[in-house]
């Protein structure tokens, strides 16, 4: 953070993470991208009014001071850059009233919220790229509204299982590069040296970069990029470009190798949102393992999955990926077609991503699915049904936050251009 940068803001609105012994590594991920944990101050009357006017009947007194900070912020008393809401996952009253608060907040103020529940084991390392993101679009809410990408610019998407880069000029991607991340940094040459190829362009004709991903920050240092930024933004802001839907509402949904997003957007601009997943077998990776099983790529799962009507009816467990490594041992012991097993591993994971994640986010359609597992027609089949809508899955969905990296960076052709000027 530049020295005479302000800090951002984030009011915590949390019940027990003092108790669970985390709160030093809230403080230690706030300050580590350039954010202030506080507490918003309210009084004993606040906290009298606020729990009449909310009418949930909660016993928790940390519960009801939650409420009365929640409206103190919602009603202008206090002011804050973005709002950090959490409680143990333990606790069934508390996670009521956690998704209680945050689609108060939502709905009565643009003030972007992230919502969690933690345990005794949850590090800085875990809470960093929330914070971040509750950083960057308090920061970079002018690059997160544009709309139209301009020059020649390059999106680097370092992930856990691919590498992506994508290359666009005057709104339209005319490059992209994809492989299976490795060495980290060669992965990203060979991505970058596939879009060129294909933009027919020398490095030298990118007018700006950005990088996202696990691999950001090396691959941001390698390059020099303009921007790195977290994947919740970029991702967010590259679903609703491509899925032209950057006005009004939106639900971003990207179930990765590693971990799963679920982000409401409004306006191109999150909201709230929420990541992570109980195990990989509520993830992509649990997909590429059912692919291997079966003896097929994980590129033809999703046709083979929409052979079967769903499988819903075949046993399968995705909360463990031992265990539902087991289930998809056991249904092809006991004579399940191999489509229905695909289709059934599809729909488990649909339904850990809905009942983990989706809760915790107000779902508005269009309901947009984006990354690699977006096109295994079975998955997005699967969590269709579970939200009784129809998903949209815009092209190039698979290069989703490159495409948001090339898209925001484009910010920075428009300083250089005036720099020159000047």
């Amino acid at each position: 953070m530049n020295k005479n940068e302000q800090p951002v803001r984030i009011a915590q609105i949390t019940c027990g993470a003092e108790y669970s012994g985390i709160q030093n590594e809230i403080t230690s991920a706030a300050e580590t991208v350039g954010a202030k944990m506080f507490y918003p101050d309210v009084v004993l009357k606040d906290v009298k009014r606020a729990y009449k006017d909310f009418g949930l009947p909660v016993k928790s007194p940390d519960l009801k001071l939650a409420i009365a900070r929640a409206e103190a912020i919602v009603e202008g008393r206090i002011e804050a850059d973005g709002i950090f809401i959490a409680s143990c996952f333990r606790c069934a009253e508390a996670a009521i009233v956690r998704n209680e608060l945050r689609r108060y907040i939502i709905e009565n103020s643009k003030i972007p919220v992230v919502s969690y529940s933690f345990n005794e084991r949850t590090g800085a390392s875990t809470l960093l790229t929330r914070l971040e993101a509750l950083s960057t679009i308090a920061k970079r809410r002018s690059l997160m509204a544009r709309e139209v990408q301009v020059g020649t610019t390059m999106g680097v998407d370092s992930g856990s299982s691919t590498t992506k880069c994508i290359i666009m000029r005057d709104n339209e991607i005319i490059g992209t590069g994809w492989r299976p991340t490795t060495d980290v940094l060669k992965s990203a040459d060979d991505v970058i040296d596939l879009a060129l190829k294909e933009a027919d362009l020398k490095i030298s004709d990118i007018e700006a970069t950005a990088t996202t991903g696990y691999g950001r920050f090396l691959v941001g240092k390698h390059l020099k990029a303009d921007l790195i930024q977290e994947e919740l933004t970029v991702n967010s802001k590259g679903a609703v470009y491509l899925a032209n839907a950057q006005k009004g509402f939106a639900t971003v949904i990207d179930i990765g190798g590693m971990d799963n997003k679920a982000i409401s957007v409004n306006d191109g601009i999150p909201g709230s949102f929420t990541m992570g997943g109980i195990c990989a077998g509520a993830s992509g990776r649990f997909l590429e393992m059912t692919a291997k099983r079966l003896d097929v790529d994980i590129t033809e799962l999703g046709p083979l999955s929409m052979e079967s009507e769903g499988g819903e009816n075949v046993p399968m467990n995705s909360y463990c990926i031992v265990f539902g490594t087991q289930s998809l041992v056991n249904a092809l012991a006991a004579g399940y077609k191999r489509a229905d097993v695909a289709a059934a591993a599809c729909h488990s994971v649909a339904q850990q991503v809905y009942e983990q994640q989706l809760q915790e986010v107000d779902i508005k359609e269009p309901v947009i699915m984006v990354g690699g597992s977006a096109l295994i027609q079975g998955l997005v089949r699967a969590m269709g049904r579970m939200l009784r809508t129809e998903v949209v899955v815009p092209h190039h969905a698979q290069y989703i936050g490159a495409v948001g990296g090339a898209l925001i960076s484009s910010g920075f052709v428009d300083k250089k251009e005036k720099s020159k000027e000047a």
